[in-house]
């Protein structure tokens, strides 16, 4: 028998390895399972509302479908790769995914409870699929995805909180108003232009098209000695255009001061002595 084994070809014994390697996995983890089930005591399945799994070793884990009613998941400081063995636990309210190796969440988008996802410290490298996977999950409130190399994208925080809104507290940093308004001049170009033709009483142009070519003025000579302040922002922009929007934003602000004509006192107030003889107010309104 050992000889016909040593006849056969290279690449199926690889996969036969690899078949047992992956049966080994699933055998260490179906044993931790059991093993937290008789520690909370749990008999019924109905019954496991919670599963501490964490720093286990663990490459792979069995289907948890049968734990219809799980709704907070440890799994963190393992050896996971993907999130395939949860995609039907559809309970699941808080999932600890964090200092695994998970390159790929798909399937994750079905986890339409879920509102606590930490994913910190993983191998996910594509911002855009992992967004676009997360956008379904409309009640997820607490996201983790630094220490990821997707961060490395240089608006990857503004980019995320643009494509989910609901998000509320972000790598453990409260998502502001003003991170708010940045990600829609910088990702929402046509919004940010409507909202300025307002601030500006119409005077904007609303028919402009953020695609159309920018209109380059010539360039001028900058003296040798001449120095930039500190107060001058000296962000990069790969896109010309959100250079643009993000310096509109922040031109000096309008201020209109008026006469509050509801405290002025009528002439007939006045000879009636209906209302107090207090100095008319002023209303200042500021545009941007």
């Amino acid at each position: 028998m050992t000889g016909d084994l040593e006849h056969l070809p290279c690449a199926f014994q690889h996969t036969t390895s690899q078949a047992k390697a992956a049966d080994t996995a699933l055998e260490i983890s179906r044993r931790a399972v059991e093993d937290q089930l008789k520690i909370s005591g749990h008999k019924k399945d109905a019954d496991v509302f919670e599963l501490f799994l964490s720093q286990k070793e663990l490459t792979e884990v069995i289907d948890l479908s049968r734990f219809k009613k799980l709704k907070y998941l440890w799994l963190h400081h393992n050896k996971l790769h993907g999130i395939t063995f949860i995609t039907r636990n559809y309970c699941l309210a808080e999932l600890y995914l964090n200092n695994n190796a998970i390159f790929d969440i798909q399937g994750l988008h079905s986890l339409h409870s879920l509102h606590i996802l930490l994913l910190h410290h993983n191998e996910l490298t594509n911002i855009e699929a992992t967004v676009k996977e997360l956008k379904r999950m409309l009640n997820l409130k607490t996201l983790s995805l630094y220490q990821n190399p997707l961060c490395q994208y240089n608006l990857y925080r503004l980019y995320t909180i643009y494509h989910l809104p609901g998000v509320e507290l972000l790598d453990g940093n409260q998502v502001t108003e003003k991170e708010r308004r940045s990600m829609i001049t910088i990702f929402n170009h046509k919004k940010s232009h409507i909202v300025q033709s307002i601030a500006f009483g119409g005077k904007v142009d609303t028919s402009w098209n953020p695609r159309s070519p920018l209109k380059q003025k010539p360039a001028q000579r900058v003296p040798s000695d001449f120095a930039f302040a500190n107060n001058v922002d000296k962000t990069m922009f790969d896109d010309p255009e959100d250079a643009v929007f993000v310096r509109s934003m922040k031109r000096s602000a309008m201020a209109i001061t008026y006469l509050n004509w509801d405290t002025v006192p009528t002439r007939e107030e006045k000879y009636l002595e209906e209302k107090d003889t207090e100095p008319a107010q002023m209303l200042t309104v500021t545009l941007r």
